[in-house]
């Protein structure tokens, strides 16, 4: 790589020097996504589902439920579908799929607003294993407007794609089919999340929609680790300094 002699203001040759090498490898790494992706449409057709899951799906303009099938998440003359498996756990007591997981909510928080621009091209869906009313009453509280929450509980959905134990603990995981004419195949899922991640790292398979952790990576202080998403924080502290 030729170095620019771009500089900031105050940097030394030695950060200038080490901040080349860095792009270099910032290049490599731009041409190794692009070669993934690349490699990822070039797998050959996928497995058909097992059946045509009926998700529950909760109607705002009657006030109650109804049902839509995986073949109808297909937008009209778009031919591909990304689910995104969204985590609950269970409540107290081993009471029934509950409580919303805070990094699946931190997603989809990020998500919301591009939903519009990505279903110009594919279908998006977002499926918990939750009751649609609960599912749909998280939405309603964290102000989602354009995100399609729907409901596994009466299907093996989340089980079939690797979203699911056999004791029914439940797993983020990003899925994409494709519409061949009448048939829906497999295309892709996020199986990094069953590779035993490197020491000092997470599994990192859903990263690729949660730019959070992208916007921490270009600091200094990095991602940390022990710091991760809640579903709530304790307001900021007025800031101390004096206003001029």
């Amino acid at each position: 790589m030729q170095a620019t002699e771009r500089r900031f203001p105050g940097e030394s040759d030695d950060y200038h020097r080490a901040r080349q090498e860095l792009l270099g490898a910032e290049i490599e790494l731009r041409r190794q996504i692009e070669a993934l992706a690349v490699q990822r449409r070039a797998l050959p057709a996928g497995g058909e589902p097992a059946e045509d899951y009926v998700f529950d799906e909760w109607d705002t303009r009657v006030g109650s439920v109804r049902q839509v099938r995986h073949s109808e998440l297909f937008e009209a003359g778009r031919d591909d579908l990304f689910i995104y498996s969204f985590m609950f756990k269970p409540g107290p007591h081993g009471q029934p799929l509950e409580v919303p997981c805070p990094i699946c909510t931190s997603i989809i928080d990020g998500v919301d607003g591009a939903v519009p621009h990505i279903t110009q091209r594919i279908g998006f869906a977002v499926v918990a294993k939750a009751p649609i009313e609960r599912f749909a009453a998280h939405a309603r509280a964290r102000g989602w407007r354009n995100v399609r929450p729907l409901s596994s509980a009466n299907t093996t959905y989340n089980f079939d794609y690797q979203a699911e134990s056999a004791e029914g603990e439940q797993f983020a995981m990003a899925t994409t089919f494709q519409r061949h004419g009448s048939a829906i195949r497999h295309v892709w899922s996020s199986e990094l999340w069953y590779v035993p991640p490197e020491e000092g790292q997470n599994p990192r398979h859903v990263d690729f929609m949660w730019p959070m952790w992208s916007v921490f990576d270009r600091t200094a202080v990095g991602r940390g680790s022990d710091w991760m998403p809640q579903l709530s924080y304790e307001p900021a502290a007025p800031c101390s300094g004096r206003r001029t």
